[in-house]
């Protein structure tokens, strides 16, 4: 922020200094005099607007230019602004002209244009090494806009070694070993390949930075670089939009071989410069990977789509809902991490969907306890129209129907 209202001070300072140097040449006097003649006739005039305040208005023009020119990432448009300033500037001399007010526009055109195209000058000048430096840490990796967010200074970022807290979202084609072994290795490749193109574009366009892109899957960080409070909700919504546009591309295209995986972790993340010979480039690392990696795979044993870690749900679950599906051990083998499986944004969520989800609630409690009957009755209500699809539900279901057959097999003990 200092950097850019020192430059908007010395860029309007320049730019009054010159506008009112360029007042004491004969021939620029001599030219404005003939132009005023076209916007008003000066001679009937009564008053002249006093030219200290000429100067002021000047002044504003060229500091209020100059730190919008600084300070935008999107220059083409105050160049669009500059141009209807021009032409504001020629209706107010045209006006104050009809009341019989003389006002000069011709200083403040200047100061307008020259502000502009000093302000637009060094930015560019000082956006230089500042584009090399990000395009050699993030091309291909953040959308176009992020990227030039970045070389404009809007985000924030420092090449040195520092900690971040993120949410790490990694997706993978969820069979794709069944898939490897069923068909040929072009068939393979291409479905590969859009899985990579589709859920790449998916991300950064969502904002992320894309860590990995690969056959072992896509892995994308939400909060870096650009640091954001709601990463944690913005990439559980991510993975919901993922699966979601997965899943219309499968049945628009008929296509019922491929489908998505999703583990989602939230924690801090280590990143630091990696100089490569002549190619820099960025080391990411932390827990949040490898257990999003974990979630991701978990899901093939559950029959879910999105696993989500603790962590993650305790960003988000005011505004997504969310489940308990069960524990899984962490990076240490002593830790144990409950992982969720997001249903629905919680904007969009209906009554009867909450109540289906509390009654699975319910039934997980219930599963702990080892208290086997309350928790199939719980599972049963939380059945809907759907069920067949609803994986982790008959899951448990399977699980404790033998259980709640031998309790209802064994007799009443006699008080």
């Amino acid at each position: 922020m200092r950097r850019p209202l020192i430059a908007t001070l010395i860029i309007g300072i320049f730019t009054v200094v010159v506008v009112s140097a360029l007042q004491l040449v004969p021939q620029v006097r001599e030219f404005e005099s003939r132009t005023a003649d076209y916007i008003a006739d000066s001679g009937s005039t009564t008053h002249n607007l006093p030219t200290q305040l000429q100067y002021v208005f000047m002044s504003v023009l060229a500091f209020g230019v100059a730190a919008l020119t600084t300070t935008s990432a999107r220059r083409g448009r105050i160049g669009l602004l500059v141009i209807g300033l021009l032409i504001e500037l020629a209706a107010v001399a045209w006006i104050c002209g009809l009341y019989k007010v003389f006002f000069q526009p011709l200083p403040s055109m200047l100061a307008t244009v020259l502000g502009f195209v000093a302000a637009d000058r060094y930015t560019a000048i000082a956006n230089r090494g500042r584009s090399v430096t990000a395009r050699a840490f993030f091309s291909d990796r953040l959308s176009n806009d992020q990227l030039q967010r970045v070389i404009s200074g809007d985000i924030p970022f420092d090449p040195d070694a520092k900690t971040y807290e993120t949410t790490v979202v990694v997706c993978d084609v969820a069979n794709k070993y069944d898939l490897a072994d069923e068909c040929e290795p072009p068939e393979f490749g291409k479905i590969t390949e859009d899985f990579i193109r589709r859920a790449t574009d998916i991300f950064t366009s969502a904002g992320g930075y894309i860590q990995t892109a690969d056959a072992e899957g896509v892995v994308a960080l939400f909060g870096f670089p650009e640091v954001d409070a709601h990463h944690g909700d913005k990439a559980v919504r991510v993975a919901l939009d993922v699966v979601d546009q997965f899943r219309r591309a499968r049945l628009a295209n008929g296509d019922a071989k491929s489908d998505v995986h999703v583990g989602v972790s939230s924690g801090t993340m280590v990143v630091a410069p990696l100089q490569n010979g002549n190619r820099p480039g960025l080391i990411t690392s932390g827990e949040p990977v490898e257990l999003a990696r974990r979630f991701c795979v978990a899901n093939r044993f559950y029959g879910s789509r999105v696993l989500i870690g603790p962590r993650t749900f305790e960003l988000a679950s005011r505004y997504i809902v969310a489940r308990p599906i069960d524990f899984l051990s962490g990076v240490n083998s002593r830790e144990r991490h409950e992982i969720y499986e997001p249903l629905w944004p919680a904007a969009e969520a209906k009554p009867e969907q909450l109540a289906r989800r509390d009654c699975f609630w319910n039934g997980v409690v219930f599963y702990r306890e080892k208290r086997w009957a309350e928790a199939y009755s719980e599972f049963q209500k939380a059945r809907g129209p759907n069920e067949e699809e609803d994986a982790p539900l008959q899951l448990y279901l399977r699980r404790l129907e033998p259980l709640a057959l031998h309790l209802a097999e064994v007799p009443m003990r006699p008080m």
